[in-house]
């Protein structure tokens, strides 16, 4: 038996005037999320615990069937294990994305934040921007690292309290003097991101971007600080061997903390143009190496979510039905290997909001050797409903996955 849970992450979200009603998820073209779950058990999740915050991290962590109210220590500390820091008691991981702000206002306090992506801007072209920052703003006490586009990340010795940062998702088109830290402990993170705009604007690779007609990346910006992270064996856990494919450093980070193995893809974004082909090839290639488990996990939908499009959100919904769950079902097909796959969000991201919510996710599990006519035939926020099982912990899908596991 092969486990497997398909991540669209942020697929779900709510009915828009555009789509006469529908959701991105419901009008999408997707036959194979469609056929699952006419034939497997649907059901809704609570994927974040009450009070806390509707991360990436919180919510994977859930699903991987680790309890996020224990485990989650900030998404920063997972992606710096991703990109292979080894973390001492005494520092902290602080994200650093590059961001574009509006450059019309003189004070840094009076610009907008235009894109926390900075247009989903290479990692190629970030990297020479973090460059930059660390030949400029690096020392004893600070060093920066790449990560994958506009995600990075900068380890502090002895950091400072720094717990009143705000997402740069959650304040698009806002002024970012409203949402500066009040703390004076949080002083030098902001100093640092003003500096860091005069630094970034005129940076060549920014110069070249404007002139594209891209966005710029012109300035730091700097949350969800965290210490070392310590996660128990999956395979303790399980007694399973597992594997974990994604794009982005916070999912590996998960996996690698967790002792999953975490092959590189070529070509994975995390953005609408990521190499599907590529993510389900991995995941094969895994299994057919040994892996009893794999936990395929997709940015682009959140993404597409987070910069207001539902016309890319149901492309990036509907690459991952073709490119991925279709040719995965046919693979198991050709094999006859029996297996079970839960397909979910992790959380929803509403195109309207442009930011994640808390709000209970469908999932859909699918058995090879117990199809069963479940009378749906449109997976969606609606088949989490239909099917009339709710999870109110997110850790129980694991273990709901996994039910007379031999």
């Amino acid at each position: 038996m092969k486990y497997v849970i398909l991540v669209g992450d942020g697929m779900a979200d709510l009915p828009l005037a555009e789509l006469n009603g529908k959701t991105p998820l419901s009008a999408a073209e997707k036959p194979g999320m469609d056929y699952i779950a006419s034939k497997g058990l649907n059901g809704r999740v609570n994927t974040v615990p009450e009070g806390m915050v509707p991360e990436s991290d919180t919510a994977n962590l859930a699903i991987m069937g680790y309890d996020p109210r224990v485990y989650s220590k900030g998404r920063s500390p997972l992606e710096a294990a991703s990109i292979g820091i080894s973390m001492a008691e005494d520092e902290t991981a602080i994200r650093a994305n590059v961001v574009c702000l509006s450059q019309e206002e003189d004070a840094y306090e009076d610009k907008h934040m235009i894109d926390h992506s900075a247009g989903e801007i290479s990692t190629e072209e970030a990297d020479l921007l973090i460059k930059a920052v660390q030949e400029t703003f690096g020392n004893e006490l600070r060093t920066f690292y790449t990560g994958v586009s506009y995600r990075h990340c900068v380890i502090w010795k002895d950091c400072p309290d720094y717990s009143d940062f705000a997402r740069p998702h959650d304040i698009i088109g806002k002024r970012i003097g409203d949402y500066a830290p009040v703390n004076p402990s949080s002083a030098p993170m902001w100093e640092l991101q003003k500096a860091s705009y005069e630094l970034l604007n005129n940076h060549p690779v920014n110069l070249a971007r404007a002139a594209a007609g891209k966005r710029k990346a012109n300035s730091l910006w700097l949350w969800s600080p965290g210490k070392k992270p310590a996660l128990p064996s999956f395979a303790e856990k399980t007694g399973l061997t597992a594997s974990v494919v994604c794009a982005v450093d916070l999912i590996r980070g998960i996996g690698l903390c967790a002792g999953m193995n975490a092959p590189a893809v070529e070509g994975a974004t995390g953005t609408l143009d990521t190499n599907y082909a590529g993510k389900l090839n991995a995941a094969i290639r895994e299994m057919e190496n040994g892996s009893d488990f794999v936990y395929i996990h997709v940015e682009a939908p959140d993404e597409c979510g987070h910069q207001g499009s539902y016309t890319d959100k149901m492309e990036a919904i509907s690459r991952i039905d073709k490119e991925i769950l279709m040719p995965l079902l046919a693979y198991f097909k050709k094999t006859g290997e029996p297996f079970r796959l839960l397909l979910t969000p992790d959380h929803p991201t509403p195109v309207y909001a442009r930011t994640h919510t808390r709000d209970a996710i469908p999932f859909v599990l699918y058995d090879s050797e117990k199809e069963q006519d479940s009378g749906i035939r449109c997976y969606c926020e609606q088949s989490g409903f239909d099917g009339g099982i709710f999870l109110e912990k997110g850790e129980d899908l694991l273990q709901l996955l996994l039910q007379n596991n031999a």
